[in-house]
């Protein structure tokens, strides 16, 4: 809520009529126009060319003279010149929340090697567009016939449009097969069968090797799309007989890695799923689990703040060095990272790429940073980890899911239908309204969390909402059946 003094900006709860007398701190003023739920409003006077602050962050620069009481958005703020977050100092330091966790174990499954997991699939993988429809034919046939085998959550498709058509060496393919083997070497898989067309540029031993081990099949060796589904089927039945020998036990929370997500955000995000989660967050850390924030163009603006709680200078310095690269990235495309915010982004009350960064990095909670890993790379640092991703979802979540997440979080303001396999995933409504609108799709109500000891309440509960989903509680999503189409790996590099 706003801070007198520190704030120049309050969010109205419900939509107001042009008139409608507003108390604000030097006394009551009219609406200077009809103003939405969710909205800014000037808490005084700004002259044109002044700082804009928000969460006693700056979130922009006025545009032009508004008035106590006016609509405060796109047509009177914007990031305009002020364009130096990394100069900037934080007015504000988070001190840590105190939490300490209720619980110390989930339900999950014990692999051989040692590692933890939330869930037991078999997946099948194409190596490339090309073979994508047929991996999607076998997993579909497969998933039928094996259908309620106890311990089996099923065989799904990962099916992407990448593989061929880029140059060997690149920074691209290298994040493919990154991405790639990340997911055929997840805890979360029992089993995987790599679907090769035969005469791509991505072929299967640019991505096994190394630890990563899965059954593979060419079509073109087999004689085509029939011969190869007989084939897989027949693989795949002796994967599930193995299946049916595992079981859930206690494992510690300590092996848990969350993956943070947020999508089609709303101005409550920052004021109740957000932080809401970050306290979920929070108490995993507390438990010795790992988390990882991502999104870097929904840093941006907010960078100072995950800068100063990093626990390293080089974790620091790559904040800097990330956004930094996000420029010139979006630049050589005509774009600039103020262009991140989506037309419902803006409708839900969100004006600028700062002030929607401000709120998204409260998912990260207010422990240290404690390391900074590239897209898909390996998340291996207790506490959290910061992985460079763009703020697209599916491909965000995708590269946390092969950087070894076993259980996703996702808040959503305007109401998101992400799902995920085979990690499993929780969304969280910013808003009751939206979370009694969509009670099919959202799993978590944080819309009564509007204070700090709400926060801390609804905090809590979702983190056993979260463990209740890693001990194998369905998600929506995947009740749903989503999780097989938003495998969405990091295009990057030209194709050819």
């Amino acid at each position: 809520m706003p801070r007198p003094g520190v704030d120049d900006i309050g969010l109205l709860l419900s939509d107001v009529p042009e008139g409608t007398p507003l108390e604000l701190p030097d006394g009551t003023t009219p609406a200077a126009g009809d103003i939405a739920a969710g909205h800014k409003v000037a808490l005084h006077g700004i002259p044109k060319g002044a700082p804009v602050r928000k969460y006693g962050e700056v979130i922009g620069v006025a545009l032009a003279d508004i008035p106590a009481g006016g609509h405060v958005h796109v047509h009177n703020l914007g990031i305009g010149r002020w364009e130096e977050p990394a100069a900037r100092p934080s007015s504000r330091r988070t001190p840590p929340t105190r939490v300490s966790p209720t619980r110390d174990h989930f339900l999950g499954y014990r692999r051989l090697d040692g590692r933890a997991a939330t869930r037991n699939y078999l997946v099948v993988v194409p190596t490339v567009n090309c073979s994508a429809t047929v991996a999607r034919m076998i997993a579909l046939r497969a998933d039928a016939l094996h259908q309620g085998t106890p311990g089996l959550d099923g065989v799904i498709a990962l099916p992407h449009d990448l593989g061929c058509g880029m140059a060997e060496g690149t920074e691209g393919d290298a994040v493919l097969r990154r991405t790639l083997r990340g997911y055929l070497g997840h805890a979360n898989v029992a089993g995987a069968l790599l679907i090769s067309l035969g005469c791509e540029v991505n072929q299967p031993e640019n991505i096994l090797g190394g630890g990563v081990d899965a059954e593979t099949l060419a079509i073109q060796q087999l004689g085509g799309t029939a011969a190869t589904l007989n084939a897989a089927l027949d693989r795949i039945a002796d994967l599930v007989s193995r299946i049916t020998r595992t079981h859930r036990v206690p494992i510690p929370l300590a092996e848990l890695t969350l993956g943070l997500q947020c999508g089609g955000s709303d101005a409550y995000s920052g004021l109740t799923a957000n932080p809401t989660l970050g306290v979920a967050a929070d108490l995993l850390v507390a438990a010795g689990g790992k988390v990882v924030l991502g999104e870097t163009p929904e840093i941006y603006g907010a960078h100072h703040l995950l800068r100063d709680r990093a626990s390293t200078s080089e974790a620091a310095a790559r904040i800097d060095q990330l956004i930094a690269w996000w420029q010139e990235y979006t630049a050589a495309g005509g774009a600039t990272l103020d262009n991140n915010p989506s037309r419902g982004n803006r409708a839900g009350g969100i004006t600028t790429i700062w002030e929607k960064s401000l709120g998204a990095v409260l998912k990260s909670g207010t422990t240290p940073l404690n390391d900074v890993v590239g897209y898909a790379e390996p998340v291996t640092a207790p506490g959290l980890t910061f992985m460079d991703t763009p703020g697209y979802d599916p491909v965000s979540a995708t590269g946390m899911v092969a950087g070894g997440a076993n259980l996703l979080a996702f808040t959503t303001g305007r109401g998101s239908l992400f799902g995920s396999r085979p990690v499993p995933c929780l969304k969280v409504s910013t808003t009751s309204g939206l979370y009694d609108r969509m009670r099919g799709d959202i799993d978590f109500d944080a819309g009564p969390a509007m204070s700090h000891t709400g926060q801390l309440t609804y905090g809590t509960a979702l983190f056993e909402a979260l463990v209740d989903m890693a001990s194998g509680a369905e998600s929506k999503s995947e009740a749903l059946g989503f999780g097989t189409e938003e495998i969405v790996p990091w295009r990057m590099g030209a194709v050819l």
